[in-house]
């Protein structure tokens, strides 16, 4: 049992860490090349509008926002992450390798000041890891630290390397002193990376004018650069991690994520506590359907769901499933096995119902 539960918990972590996904070649709309180290950018133009939503996780009408489901990427951000992620999946696959002498630094420093290691991307879109890239605004370094901010961390300023926000500890260190500053402000990630970019006060104001502390209400009053920065750090994540995470998240996004991993570990709980014992599991791969193996074996869908969480997704993913079954179906499955993988085939492979029938 024990061994179970923890297989368990292993792929429900998969699951809340990992979102593959796919895009399409044929995107819209490149994502503007914005100056990142600009903090002081004027507001221009209405934020992209959701082109391409299927690619990234079906149909646009599918989004619920008070149940965005794990890291689901929010609708009014995907035209743009989607062109993004086709703009600089390149540059940052090379920077992966080159990098990671600088992402194994940022995690360690992040790690030590409690801060999620996934904000380092935040430095990615500053200023793709160059050091002494200076901006029009007088941002300098890694993280694009303004004259001001190194004078309340105490990095010394000058030219060339004897601007301390050159350096990429040093400068790191006073980053996650200001993210800290800011998390504390906001309790929400993505207005941190808003705020990092835009300052503190237009966040405030834009809170104040549209009512709300949910970036995807607030956004039109931000500045066009802030609004795109935020969407290429999600982005950024999506291409270095497979997925959204919690940092691509709202504090209410948040929230309900963790009741939703609450739930289900409490499921998880209780499944194994009072129904192990009464199924037996076997080594399933292929094109199995859970709905076709349900109604063939006559078990209500919603428990094959509980007993076999991520059954589609997994197998969709050319990988094995170790399938659970109440124990007297297991035989029957075994005597079906064959006709039932055919008929999920057939499923697979069968018209949609609105697809008009053309005769020879």
């Amino acid at each position: 049992m024990g061994r179970s539960l923890a297989g368990a918990m292993l792929l429900l972590l998969t699951s809340l860490t990992i979102m593959s996904f796919g895009y399409d070649n044929n995107l819209s709309g490149i994502a503007g090349n914005d100056n990142e180290g600009d903090k002081n950018s004027k507001d221009s133009a209405a934020a992209t509008n959701g082109k391409g939503f299927k690619s990234l996780f079906g149909d646009k009408q599918d989004y619920d926002a008070a149940n965005p489901g794990f890291f689901r990427l929010n609708p009014k951000a995907v035209a743009f992450v989607e062109s993004y992620i086709k703009q600089e999946s390149e540059e940052f696959g090379k920077m992966k390798e080159w990098g990671k002498t600088y992402f194994d630094l940022y995690d360690r420093i992040l790690t030590e000041n409690n801060i999620p290691v996934e904000m380092k991307y935040l430095s990615v879109i500053e200023s793709h890891l160059r050091r002494t890239l200076i901006s029009s605004a007088g941002a300098v370094g890694p993280w694009q630290l303004m004259p001001d901010e190194a004078k309340r961390y105490k990095l010394k300023t000058g030219r060339g390397t004897n601007d301390e926000r050159t350096d990429f500890t040093k400068s790191t260190y006073a980053a996650c002193k200001l993210i800290n500053e800011l998390y504390t402000e906001f309790g929400d990630w993505l207005l941190v990376v808003a705020a990092y970019n835009g300052g503190v006060g237009r966040v405030k104001q834009a809170i104040r004018k549209s009512g709300s502390r949910d970036f995807w209400v607030l956004q039109s009053y931000l500045p066009e650069q802030t609004r795109k920065h935020v969407k290429k750090f999600i982005g950024a994540h999506y291409i270095f991690e497979g997925g959204g995470g919690w940092t691509t998240l709202t504090a209410a996004e948040t929230l309900i994520q963790k009741d939703n991993i609450a739930y289900l570990m409490g499921s998880q709980q209780k499944l194994s506590d009072t129904v192990l014992s009464a199924t037996s599991v076997i080594s399933v791969s292929g094109k199995y359907s859970a709905s076709v193996i349900a109604k063939a074996l006559t078990i209500d869908p919603t428990e094959f769901k509980k007993l076999n969480p991520g059954f589609e997704k997994k197998l969709s993913q050319g990988e094995a499933y170790e399938m659970r079954l109440p124990s007297e179906k297991m035989d029957e499955f075994k005597s079906k096995k064959k006709a039932i993988l055919q008929e999920c085939i057939d499923l697979l492979l069968a018209p949609p119902a609105n697809t008009p029938v053309v005769k020879a």
